[in-house]
C-alpha cells in the first residue's frame, strides 16, 4: 500500500503537469479545452462551472491523461465554436500546444532540482573501500580511501551522486572517464577510467566490473539496533552486547562476525557476549534467506556506531536559491542528454534492454525513495519528469513529438499531412509503443523473482 499510494501520488503529480502544459498554452492560444482529464477509464470526480466551461475530471487508471480541445477531426463542432477549434489554429499555435507538455515535465525537473538544491541533502561521503584486483577501479590505480570529489568535472559530494554520474558518463561512446579524488591527508590526484562498450551495456554488470564499494570503518562486533521478529531477539541479543566470539572463534570487528552469521543459514551458533562487564553464552540460529540465489544466514540486527563516527562519514550539499538556478539546469540537461544517448545505444544494441523499467519498477522506485526522505522522492519525480519530457518529443506518431515532426513536415511542404498518412503512421506508433510497454512490464515481472 505504501508502494502503491506514492506510485499514485508520483504519477498524478507529473501527469498533471504534463496535461497542465498543454491545456494552459491550448487557452493562451484561444483554443476552447472541452475537458481536462488526469487518468484514464472510469470518471471518479468532475466539476464543470457551466457547459461552456472546461470539465476537470479524475479517473480511475492513473497511467496518463489527456486534454480534449475542440477539434474538428474529432467530430461536430458547434458553428460558434469554430474559431477555437485546435485544427483551425495557424501552425506555430498548434507546435506550441503540443510541445508544451514535455516542455512543462522538463521545467517541473528544473524546478524538483532547484528544491533539493536550496533543501540540501545528506548522503555518505564517496571514499572507497578495499579495491579488487582486476577491476576496472584497480586497473585506473584506485586504493582504499579515495574520495571521489568529481567526474568529468561534475561535483561528486555524496556516494549515490558519484555512483549516478560514473555511470551516466560511460554513455560517451567509451570515451576515458576523469576521477579526481582526495586521500585521507587531503592530497589530490586524478585517475582515469576507461570503460569499454561492451562493460558500458549492462548497468548491473558494469557495477560489478567497475569494483567501487563504500569505505567502511573497522567497527567493533556491539550491537545496536534489534528487530522484534528477528534471530538475534528471539536469542536474547540487546542493544549493546558485545561479541566476543563464536563456536569459540574469536571476533575482532563486525564486518568478521556479519561473514560468519551468513555462513551459517539455519545452523546453530554458540555465541559468547559482554553485556554490563558479564560474559554469558547464548545460542543464536541465523535465519535461512536467499540472496543472489545462494542462501545465506541473518539474525535481525545491525550495528552499533558511534555518533562521532557516523557524522565524519556524512557529506552535506546545499546552494543557495540563486546559485540553485543555473545548478538545476544543467543538472535537468544533463540527465536529458544521458536519457537520449542511453535509448539510442539501447535501439543499436550497445545498451541492455534491461534498462528499460515499467510501471511495476517505478512504482517500487516510488515507494523506495519515499522511505528515504524528501530530497530522495523529489529527486525520483525529477528524474522520471525528465525522462516523461524526453520521451514525448521523440518523433514516434502518437506522441507529441510525432505530432510536432507532421507540423515540420507541414511548414516544410505547405500543406498539412493528409489525415489517411496520419492515421497510418499512428497506428504503427501505437503499436511500437504497446510493444515496449509490455517488453516493460515482462521485464519488471522478471525482476520480482530475481
Amino acid at each position: 500500500m505504501h508502494t502503491l499510494f506514492y506510485f499514485i501520488i508520483a504519477i498524478g503529480i507529473l501527469v498533471s503537469f504534463h496535461e497542465f502544459g498543454h491545456f494552459w498554452v491550448a487557452r493562451r492560444a484561444g483554443v476552447k479545452v472541452l475537458r481536462f482529464s488526469v487518468g484514464f477509464g472510469k470518471v471518479l470526480w468532475s466539476y464543470q462551472k457551466d457547459a461552456e466551461s472546461t470539465e476537470y475530471v479524475i479517473s480511475a487508471i492513473p497511467l496518463g491523461g489527456y486534454v480534449k480541445m475542440v477539434d474538428e477531426r474529432e467530430g461536430e463542432v458547434k458553428k460558434e465554436d469554430l474559431p477555437f477549434a485546435f485544427n483551425r489554429q495557424p501552425l506555430p499555435a498548434k507546435a506550441a500546444i503540443v510541445a508544451a507538455g514535455p516542455v512543462f515535465n522538463l521545467a517541473l525537473a528544473v524546478a524538483l532540482f532547484w528544491t533539493v538544491f536550496v533543501i540540501g541533502e545528506i548522503g555518505i561521503k564517496p571514499i572507497l573501500g578495499p579495491v579488487e584486483q582486476g577491476t576496472l577501479a584497480a586497473e585506473a590505480g584506485f586504493v582504499e580511501g579515495d574520495e571521489i570529489i568529481s567526474v568529468n568535472g561534475k561535483s561528486t559530494p555524496t556516494w549515490s551522486e558519484a555512483l549516478s554520474v560514473l555511470i551516466a558518463s560511460t554513455l560517451d561512446n567509451g570515451e576515458p572517464i576523469e576521477v579526481k579524488v582526495k586521500n585521507f591527508e587531503d592530497e589530490q590526484s586524478t585517475r582515469i577510467l576507461k570503460i569499454s562498450e561492451k562493460d558500458s551495456r549492462d548497468p548491473d554488470e558494469l557495477y560489478k566490473r567497475l569494483g567501487f564499494k563504500p569505505w567502511t570503518p573497522e567497527l567493533k562486533p556491539i550491537i545496536g539496533q534489534v528487530l522484534a521478529d528477528g534471530a538475534a531477539s528471539e536469542a536474547g541479543l540487546q542493544t549493546g552486547d558485545l561479541i566476543i566470539s563464536a563456536d569459540g572463534i574469536e571476533i575482532n570487528d563486525w564486518v568478521q562476525w556479519v561473514d560468519y552469521v551468513k555462513s551459517h543459514p539455519d545452523v546453530a551458533i554458540n555465541v559468547l557476549i559482554e553485556r554490563n562487564d558479564r560474559r554469558m553464552p547464548i545460542t543464536l540460529t541465523p535465519k535461512r534467506v536467499i540472496s543472489e540465489q545462494k542462501p545465506e544466514g541473518k539474525i535481525g540486527a545491525s550495528v552499533s556506531v558511534p555518533k562521532d563516527l557516523a557524522k565524519s562519514m556524512q557529506a552535506e550539499y546545499s546552494l543557495s536559491p540563486l546559485a540553485a538556478v543555473p545548478a538545476s539546469l544543467e543538472k535537468t540537461y544533463y540527465y536529458s542528454v544521458s536519457t537520449l544517448k542511453m535509448m539510442g545505444k539501447m535501439l543499436i544494441g550497445q545498451a541492455s534492454v534491461e534498462n528499460l523499467s515499467g510501471p511495476i519498477s517505478i512504482a517500487q522506485f516510488a515507494g523506495q525513495s519515499a522511505t528515504m526522505g524528501l530530497t530522495h522522492f523529489l529527486k525520483f519525480l525529477a528524474l522520471v519528469s525528465v525522462s516523461l519530457g524526453v520521451l514525448n518529443l521523440l518523433p514516434i506518431p502518437v506522441l507529441d513529438g510525432g505530432h510536432l515532426l507532421f507540423f515540420g513536415i507541414e511548414a516544410i511542404k505547405g500543406s498539412p499531412v493528409s489525415e489517411k498518412i496520419q492515421l497510418f503512421f499512428q497506428q504503427i506508433g501505437m503499436a511500437l509503443l504497446f510493444f515496449l510497454m509490455v517488453f516493460a512490464m515482462i521485464l519488471d515481472i522478471g525482476r520480482l523473482f530475481q
